[in-house]
């Protein structure tokens, strides 16, 4: 089968166009947002998700933002887009795809304070088109270094989604696994369900149909089942946050596959473009995690899965310790350890391009 491409974020007759992510995979439909409120309202019940594509809902929304104004004084204009900077950049703390992609959007803003109000959003408009642009540049350069990673007949697991889905283009975890099956290698896929939203099941599940690769949907408890039976040669997820010293924030459950890798000697990669990278935080001790409605555990599909008044926790992400992390690929290529000194080289690197 081979795979019919869809958009994920794009703009249209003013406004941002998601593809409704919460709908798949019974249903393709299209969210349009022409307020920052709706914006807002979408990434937060994840109607779009996955860092990088929320960066680049983000960056549109800030332009938005600009085209929505009634502003015409140029400070009044800049306050407000630091508030909706500020609203947009609340909707999901972990990911910092987000804050980068609304810092960018008003630093742009910054630099048109000898341009004529009325052309300040048509100027963050083809900001958010870069944004967009780099970010689906970034997933196809990712592609090359990761798949060299992938031996034919590997059998790989994921977690979560890190598809195209999860960006405005190819995907970060899942583009090598699509590359090396179109070059003609034989892999077979492992694809965590990942309670208790399901992007595996729900999203990753399709997105490798769609491409034609082999798969086994598997329970998140059943992982390390698979790896103790020697099923599992390798395991590759995506990240929402990387720290200065490589600490990986990623869908929670991320931890515990690292763990079980580790006891059973099986590499364990991350993928993520470096907007993923934050080098102001020393380690994953300073990450901030997203803490989700308990209802998305005590029900599914608004039906209860447990009893009435039972408590739950809903931590939406969890921290890997880069000591469990083989290498991360990135765009600017495979990144190994030392972290600490290897990200920052890389970092260095990306910073002098852009």
């Amino acid at each position: 089968m081979n795979e019919v491409a869809f958009r994920t974020v794009w703009w249209e007759a003013g406004a941002v166009c998601l593809l409704d992510q919460t709908k798949l995979p019974r249903e393709r439909a299209t969210v349009r947002c022409t307020t920052v409120e709706e914006v807002d309202a979408a990434i937060g019940s994840m109607v779009v998700r996955g860092a990088p594509a929320i960066g680049v809902t983000a960056a549109y929304g800030m332009a938005l933002a600009a085209r929505e104004s009634s502003m015409t004084d140029p400070a009044a204009l800049l306050e407000e887009l630091a508030a909706a900077k500020a609203t947009l950049d609340a909707a999901r703390p972990t990911a910092v795809n987000l804050s980068w992609a609304t810092s960018r959007m008003l630093r742009a803003a910054l630099e048109t304070a000898d341009v004529p109000v009325s052309e300040v959003a048509a100027r963050l408009l083809v900001e958010a088109h870069a944004v967009r642009e780099e970010d689906e540049r970034a997933c196809r350069e990712i592609v090359g270094h990761g798949a060299a990673l992938l031996r034919s007949g590997a059998r790989v697991l994921t977690h979560c989604n890190a598809g195209g889905l999860a960006t405005a283009g190819y995907g970060t975890a899942l583009a090598p696994i699509k590359t090396a099956h179109a070059l003609g290698k034989k892999l077979h896929v492992l694809v965590d369900e990942t309670r208790p939203f399901l992007q595996g099941s729900r999203l990753t599940a399709w997105e490798l149909q769609r491409a034609g690769v082999d798969q086994t949907l598997i329970t998140d408890n059943a992982a390390g089942h698979f790896m103790r039976r020697g099923e599992v040669d390798c395991v590759i997820v995506g990240a929402d946050r990387i720290a200065a010293n490589g600490d990986v924030a990623n869908k929670i459950g991320t931890y515990t596959l690292a763990v079980l890798a580790r006891a059973h000697s099986i590499p364990f990669y991350v993928a993520a473009p470096t907007s993923t990278v934050d080098m102001s935080i020393a380690s994953g001790d300073g990450i901030p995690i997203e803490e989700r409605d308990p209802a998305e555990v005590t029900h599914l599909a608004g039906q209860p899965l447990a009893p009435e008044g039972v408590t739950a926790a809903h931590p939406a992400f969890d921290v890997t310790p880069n000591d469990l992390v083989a290498a991360i690929i990135t765009e600017k290529g495979v990144v190994e350890p030392p972290f600490d000194t290897h990200l920052r080289r890389v970092m260095d690197a990306a910073s002098a391009v852009r």
